[in-house]
This record gives structure tokens, C-alpha cells and sequence, in this order.
């Protein structure tokens, strides 16, 4: 059973490919004498619309000449049944042929963008020469669940679905507990204004943008010290850009800390060189599946992974001739030259960097005992661009509270957080993953509207 992409008669013969998730086959059967394959089942076989849903019975054989356009080049279905469960309609929004074509450019992963211009690229490669040879993103956005049908994407999701997988396994041996915190809140979670408010039976609330605050109260207020969890993350930020999203899968988790922080950097560190390993064993035929439309060069990771401090790096980017002070964040421009530099120096796509400065993080992050104007926080980078950010926790309610006014931050929204760190609370830190950032970055894809089942940016909230 499969979806009936192409289909094609040749003199007294029709010749189908037929696809099923990853992989597709070309089947062909010719009027036989006896009347077994007559000249109306040809016909019926190749008056179906592409897409429709088929069952194919017959006998596997070895052509003559490897089949080009079928994944299953050496062999082919010599049919002898051929069953229509679901005829689709005529009227494709796009071909299936077109929706699978190799990149024909590569494109930036990071900068704006813009919906608009892709429906008007959309629109002019319709009316000229290209008319077949593009989808847009936008148009197969509209139309996703066929654009999902293509064998990158199956893979894309599958290899999305894998990581999932591997990052319970990784966690599951190391004791922690899986959580499941609320997304309907009194205040926004880190602080902020970027959150989508709504009326909850009289009072405001607003959509979690991080399960935060819950699951430090589970990891040190709680008693279960190692937890994580992977949910929904909501951010109502007006940012069209290539990386973000207003709702995303968010693989979060936090942890007691014994003896030093590092003892969480040691653990992510585990965790992705787990998941890489994992992606690269597990998943080799989609990787191939989606290296044929979107080529891409392998991630290089270290063992373990490289740290340099956030002054190292803003050096490296001052040698490199780039306006970088120590104290002021990074733009997103700096932090891809500094993913370039540090792959030319270090021959590794991926690295963290620690010791940030305090006064670009969230308020509820420890700052550094050496240094009041460093924290005890990092990020983690894939390719130049942050797919991780974490920090040790204050676990003090007074130093909470200080850092809470110095953040402008109504105390009344956030009681109950800090109420729970009144009654003994463990030293602890952890991180927040943007599970579709991951795999857009690990796949080096352009988009991260490619690893999102069905995206939700500021422009977008439908299919």
C-alpha cells in the first residue's frame, strides 16, 4: 500500500511509482492475452489522480536497468492487482515530483524571514519559465499534510521523533524522573512581557513560555533532585525570522548540584554527544533521504564537548576584527562568525560557553561568587547558533527576591515560587532545548518551519 505518484502508459503497458513513507517503487504491468491485465486496467491504473491511495499485489522481479526514479532501484512490482482505497482529488496544490526536487541553492539558516516574499517568489516562478521547478515554503506550509509526504520530510520527522527518544534514554539511566508542569500560569515564567495572555475565569493568566519555575520546585524543593520534561513552549515574540517560532517542543530538565555547576555542563555535554551518536547510528537512511533534496555536511562534535568561557569567546571574535564587548550580549550575527571561528580553529560545529554576563540573564540565575557582573549560566551552540541555554539556580528566597527587583519583577506574580525555596531548597541548575532548532541545525536545514510539524510564528496558525 502506497501513495500513487506517478503513473504512465506506455503502448500496452502502465508504468506507477508507487510511495510508502521513506521509500518508493516503480511497478509495471502489460495486457496480457489471456485477458489477466486487460487494456481497461491500464487505463483504470493510469486515470487515477497522483497521491490517491493504492493497494498493489504482485511479483518482485529484477529489471533490466536500475530504476532511476524509484528509491528500490533494483527491483520492481510486476502487477497483477491493483486496488484504489482512496481516490484523491485532481487539483493538487503542488506536484510531488516538484515538492522533492533538490535544493537547487542553499540558503541561510539564520536572518529574517519573510512570508510575504515567498508567496510573491512563489507567484513569479509560476508565471515564468520555473513554473515547475519550485514549491515555496509557504505554499507547502498551506498544504503540509502533503508536503510532509515527501521522503525528507518523513525522515526529517522520524530522525525529530528519534531524538525524543534518545533523550529519555540518556536521562532514564541517569536517574532522573519525567515531569509534566502546567502550561496555564499567573505570571509569565522568566519575567518577561513576550507571553500570550488570557483571561482564566476572571484573572489573568498567560501560556507558560518554560516550565521553569515548576520544575525547579520538583528538581530542589521537591525532593526528586534530576527531572525533566518535554512539552510545549509558547513565546508570544513578534520575531519573523528564520529560528524562531511562537510555539515549540521544548526538551527541558533540572538537576541538584552536589559539588560544582559543572556537574550540569558534564551532563549536557553526555546528553548531546548521546543523541548525536544516536541520530548518526539509528537514523542513516533518513539522513541519506534528506542529504538527496537538502545536501548537508556531517555535525563535527568533540568527546568531550569543547567549553570556553563568554570573555574566550568575545576575544576570539575581537581578534577576528568584530566589535565585541565582554559585558553585552551577542547579536545573532556575532554568534554565527563565532560558530565559523571556532569550527576553523577547533574543527567542531559544536561547543557551550560559560560565564555570562549577569545582567543578560533571566532573573532567577546565580550569579557569580567571583564576580558580580558574571553568572553561573551558559549557552550551547549548534553550526553558530544557540540551541541550549541554562545556569545554576538561586535557591536563597532573599537573594531570589533581590534579583526579582532588580528585574522590575511584581513580587505578588511570583510568591509562590519563591515561597517554595522557604522550606529547604538543594543547590540546582539545568537548561531549556529547542528540540526543532536541534534538528534544523544538526540536518544544517534553512528553516526551522522545516522541523516543525505544523509551525506557529506570528504569521501563522493554521493548518
Amino acid at each position: 500500500r502506497g501513495y500513487l505518484q506517478v503513473s504512465r502508459l506506455v503502448g500496452k503497458g502502465a508504468f506507477v511509482l508507487i510511495r510508502s513513507a521513506l521509500y518508493s517503487v516503480q511497478g509495471v504491468c502489460f495486457q496480457t492475452k489471456d485477458g489477466t491485465i486487460s487494456e481497461a486496467m491500464c487505463k483504470y491504473i493510469c486515470g487515477l489522480p497522483a497521491e490517491s491511495v493504492v493497494d498493489v499485489k504482485g511479483t518482485l522481479t529484477v529489471p533490466d536497468k536500475p530504476v532511476e526514479a524509484a528509491t528500490q532501484q533494483t527491483v520492481e512490482v510486476q502487477i497483477a492487482e491493483f486496488h484504489c482505497i482512496s481516490k484523491a482529488s485532481g487539483n493538487l496544490p503542488f506536484q510531488m515530483e516538484d515538492a522533492c526536487r533538490p535544493d537547487a541553492v542553499k540558503e541561510t539558516s539564520y536572518g529574517a524571514y519573510s512570508a510575504e516574499d515567498d508567496k510573491a517568489k512563489q507567484k513569479e516562478g509560476a508565471d515564468g519559465d520555473d513554473a515547475m521547478g519550485r514549491v515555496g515554503q509557504e505554499l507547502r506550509l498551506d498544504h503540509r499534510w502533503i508536503d510532509l509526504r515527501t521522503p525528507a520530510n518523513q525522515s526529517i520527522m522520524r530522525i525529530e521523533s528519534q531524538v525524543g527518544r534518545l533523550f529519555r534514554e540518556c536521562l532514564d539511566a541517569r536517574g532522573f524522573v519525567e515531569v509534566h508542569t502546567p502550561k496555564l500560569i499567573g505570571g509569565a515564567s522568566e519575567g518577561g512581557a513576550d507571553v500570550f495572555t488570557l483571561d482564566y475565569f476572571g484573572r489573568p493568566a498567560c501560556l507558560a513560555m518554560s516550565p521553569q519555575l515548576h520544575k525547579q520546585m520538583s528538581a530542589a524543593c521537591s525532593g526528586f533532585e534530576r527531572v525533566y520534561e518535554t512539552g510545549p513552549v509558547f513565546r508570544a515574540e513578534n520575531s519573523n525570522t528564520r529560528r524562531h517560532l511562537c510555539e515549540f517542543t521544548g526538551f527541558d530538565l533540572e538537576m541538584a548540584i552536589h559539588e560544582h555547576y559543572d556537574e550540569i555542563l558534564d551532563l549536557f555535554s553526555d546528553l548531546f554527544i548521546s543523541i548525536f551518536d544516536g541520530i548518526n547510528e539509528r537514523c542513516k537512511n533518513e539522513l541519506e533521504r534528506v542529504r538527496e533534496q537538502h545536501p548537508f555536511e556531517d555535525l563535527k562534535y568533540l568527546r568531550p564537548t569543547l567549553k570556553i568561557t563568554y570573555a574566550e569567546g568575545c576575544k576570539l571574535l575581537r581578534d577576528a576584527g568584530v566589535n565585541q564587548d565582554d559585558l553585552e550580549d551577542l547579536s545573532t550575527e556575532n554568534e554565527k562568525k563565532l560558530g565559523d571561528i571556532v569550527r576553523e580553529k577547533y574543527d567542531t560545529d559544536f561547543f557551550f560557553m560559560d560565564k555570562y554576563p549577569l545582567s543578560v540573564r533571566p532573573f532567577y540565575t546565580m550569579p557569580d561568587p567571583n564576580n558580580d557582573k558574571l553568572s553561573n549560566s551558559y549557552d550551547f551552540f549548534i553550526r553558530g547558533q544557540e540551541i541550549l541555554s541554562g545556569a545554576q539556580r538561586v535557591h536563597d528566597p532573599d537573594l531570589l527576591i533581590e534579583r526579582a527587583k532588580a528585574w522590575d519583577i511584581p513580587l505578588e506574580t511570583i510568591e509562590g515560587y519563591v515561597d517554595s525555596f522557604r522550606n529547604g531548597a538543594l543547590p540546582h541548575g539545568g537548561g531549556g532545548i529547542g528540540l526543532e532548532r536541534v534538528v534544523m541545525l544538526f540536518l544544517d536545514l534553512p528553516n526551522i518551519r522545516k522541523t516543525a510539524w505544523f509551525p506557529r510564528d506570528p504569521k501563522r496558525l493554521s493548518p
